[in-house]
């Protein structure tokens, strides 16, 4: 009986993984992505999910719902302060590189004032990422003008502009949705990174 219970369990947390992954799957990240990459893409959310959730059981939607108010008024200031930068660096050592290098690039911020040049992550010219964000905007307009001004400027807008679009044109920004929501999470992921990153530049 023991054994019939235990298989059963087993069973039940299969077909529940299944539907997890299978509810995060999206034709535009089928059609960009590979099915071990979507596995990382789903952490990465997930990772960010969980930052911003006061309640572990709250859904996505819920979640940055609650956030965008203070958002609105104080820029990315709510990120920099739900968003553990030591634990965000652990996330990208637990996915394939190959996944973040078609989201990410490393490249040189320079500070004249002070002299310093740091290393700052910016968006994979040409990559998987980038090409995913350029699908979604074929169908949706709101999601066209994200997705050129990041490839044009090779990097995260980091000013008001997204959440005050989020917040204008809720309809366009579907939070339940979830390549919506890889687009917020790596949005103000990349922008805690650039404000907290602290590494060197080093020339290769």
């Amino acid at each position: 009986m023991k054994n019939q219970l235990r298989t059963l369990l087993i069973i039940c947390i299969l077909i529940l993984n299944s539907s997890c992954a299978t509810k995060f799957s999206t034709s535009e990240l089928r059609n960009n992505f590979t099915k071990e990459q979507i596995v990382d893409l789903q952490k990465i959310t997930e990772f960010f999910k969980s930052q911003i959730c006061e309640n572990e059981n709250s859904d996505f939607k819920t979640c940055f719902s609650e956030m965008l108010p203070d958002l609105l008024e104080y820029g990315w200031q709510p990120i920099l302060d739900n968003v553990d930068f030591e634990k965000q660096k652990e996330l990208y050592n637990s996915i394939s590189k190959s996944t973040f290098e078609e989201i990410w690039v490393f490249g040189k911020a320079t500070y004249p004032e002070t002299g310093l040049e740091l290393k700052s992550v910016g968006s994979k010219y040409n990559g998987k990422y980038q090409k995913f964000l350029t699908e979604l905007g074929k169908s949706n307009n709101e999601l066209k003008e994200y997705a050129d001004r990041v490839i044009g400027a090779g990097d995260f807008e980091s000013s008001l502009i997204l959440q005050s679009r989020i917040y204008k044109n809720p309809t366009d920004f579907d939070l339940d949705n979830p390549n919506v929501q890889l687009l917020i999470t790596v949005h103000y992921l990349s922008q805690n990174d650039q404000e907290k990153r602290t590494d060197k530049w080093e020339s290769e």
